[in-house]
């Protein structure tokens, strides 16, 4: 039975991302995985890596519970929309306080190179946007898509990391809202 993560990045529980994880948990658990989630918004921590990694800051019981369920997790789905060209700053501070050496990667001593520390875990990253897919990714590079998905998700060892866009969300109407959230819920059945 595969473990799943639901990783919600979106910090504003009215939003559709919010549907997006919902429909994507009903259709994971109709196959019978197991599936446990992390909504960013509602954890208790300070998002701010205030001291790099020049000095030890403490995690909070929250980032230890996380981080507790993302060893747990066989795959881990991030939920996010696309603002300013990135990640929402919460689920950045989310990423900057828990994904750390010793715990993510491990450093090699006298080296360039790193040790990944989540091989085995793979990824599926589902993003909205207020603008068509094509344009986010050959005008702008997409650049959320290259921090979460190289820089830090494969950085770490998980992969494969599948990437699938949602919108053009602003303007979007009903129907095609129910139509993205049957796609989700069929990612789910298939635990991709």
């Amino acid at each position: 039975m595969k473990k799943i993560l639901i990783i919600n990045g979106h910090p504003n529980a009215e939003s559709f991302n919010f549907g997006i994880a919902e429909s994507y948990q009903k259709g994971a658990v109709a196959s019978g995985a197991t599936v446990e989630t992390i909504t960013i918004a509602d954890l208790n921590f300070n998002p701010n890596l205030k001291f790099g990694y020049q000095k030890r800051t403490y995690l909070e019981p929250d980032l230890l519970e996380s981080w507790e369920k993302i060893k747990r997790a066989d795959h881990l789905v991030w939920i996010h929309p696309v603002w300013w060209g990135g990640l929402p700053a919460l689920t950045k501070g989310f990423i900057d306080r828990l994904f750390l050496p010793g715990k993510a990667f491990q450093y090699r001593e006298n080296s360039v190179w790193w040790d990944k520390l989540l091989k085995g875990k793979t990824a599926h990253i589902i993003t909205t946007l207020d603008q068509p897919s094509w344009y986010y990714r050959f005008v702008y590079g997409r650049p959320s898509v290259n921090q979460l998905k190289k820089s830090t998700l494969e950085f770490c060892g998980v992969k494969p990391v599948k990437v699938s866009y949602i919108g053009i969300i602003k303007g979007s109407n009903e129907e095609q809202r129910k139509k993205w959230l049957e796609k989700v819920y069929k990612f789910g059945v298939r635990n991709k």
